[in-house]
C-alpha cells in the first residue's frame, strides 16, 4: 500500500489539487497538520476515517500510525500544508519510509507563495525588472547554511518571499537594509493568504515589524519584498502585434 504525501494548498479548501481531493476522499487513514492546514479539508474524508492531528505528534509515533495502516493493509494519507516540498519537514518521514520498505508517492500542491501573490495581485517576474523569485528565511531554531544568509541573498535584488519569519522582522529589515535595499522600499505582509480571515498589510522595510505589531500578527504569515512590489510599467511583450513567436507570425 503507497503512503501519499499531499500539498493541502495554502489554506482555501478548494485550492488543494483535483488528485490531492480524490485521494483524500479514498483515504483510511489522514495524518495532517493540524496547526497549519485548513480542518475544513477534512470535510472531505470519507466516513470512518481515522484522522490523526501531527501538531501534538513526534516523527516516531507518526511513523508508528503510518505502519500500524499498513500493516492493516490501509491506506494513509499525509497531509501536509501549502506545497509540501517548500518547508514540508518530509525529507525526514521519507527516509524513514526508505529505511521500512514503505513505498510513497507525493502530490504537489499549491504553495503559500503563490496565494501570496494572488492576495497582492502581483507578478514576481516582470520583464526588464526581475527575473528570479528567491524563497528563503530567516535563521531560527533551525539555522541557515551561512551561504543562505538573507543579507546575502538579498543582495541580487531579485523579488524575495521570506517564510516562518513573523518573529524575527527587525532582524529581516537590519539584514534587508545591510544588503543595500532602502528602508522606504515597499515591503508587505501576507497573513493566512487565501484563508477566510486573509490580511494584507503594506509596509516598507524599515516598518516590517511595527506593521507586524499593529496588526496583531505573529505567525503564519510571508514577507515579499522586491522590485515585483514596484508596479513597474515594463510588461511582457509575449502577446504584442509586433512580436513573432513559434505560434504566431508578428502582424505590424
Amino acid at each position: 500500500m503507497t503512503v501519499h504525501f499531499i500539498g493541502a494548498g495554502p489554506g482555501a479548501p478548494d485550492l488543494i489539487t483535483v488528485r490531492g481531493q480524490n485521494l483524500l476522499a479514498q483515504a483510511d487513514v489522514i495524518i495532517y497538520a493540524g496547526s497549519l492546514v485548513n480542518p475544513a479539508l477534512l470535510d472531505k474524508a470519507r466516513p470512518g476515517c481515522e484522522i490523526h492531528d501531527s501538531a501534538t505528534m513526534t516523527l516516531d509515533q507518526t511513523i508508528d500510525v503510518i505502519q500500524t495502516a499498513q500493516a492493516a493493509g490501509k491506506m494513509t494519507v499525509r497531509l501536509h500544508s501549502g506545497d509540501p516540498s517548500l518547508y514540508g519537514a518530509i525529507h525526514e518521514q521519507m527516509r524513514r519510509l526508505d529505511q521500512l520498505g514503505i513505498d510513497y508517492d507525493i502530490c504537489p500542491g499549491v504553495s503559500s507563495f503563490s496565494a501570496a501573490a494572488a492576495a497582492l495581485r502581483i507578478e514576481y517576474t516582470v520583464p526588464e525588472v526581475t527575473q528570479s523569485v528567491i524563497v528563503t528565511r530567516m535563521p531560527g531554531r533551525t539555522p541557515m547554511p551561512p551561504r543562505e544568509a538573507v543579507a546575502e541573498l538579498a543582495r541580487h535584488g531579485s523579488s524575495m518571499v521570506i517564510f516562518l519569519s513573523t518573529g524575527l522582522l527587525n532582524e529581516l529589515s537590519a539584514d534587508l537594509i545591510a544588503a543595500g535595499h532602502s528602508p522606504e522600499e515597499p515591503a508587505a505582509i501576507v497573513h493566512k493568504a487565501s484563508w477566510p480571515d486573509e490580511r494584507v498589510v503594506g509596509c516598507t522595510i524599515a516598518t516590517l515589524a511595527t506593521a507586524a505589531a499593529e496588526q496583531g500578527i505573529r505567525s503564519t504569515a510571508l514577507i515579499v519584498v522586491g522590485p515585483c512590489l514596484t508596479h513597474s510599467d515594463k510588461v511582457s511583450r509575449l502577446y504584442a502585434a509586433d512580436f513573432s513567436t513559434e505560434f504566431r507570425q508578428a502582424s505590424l
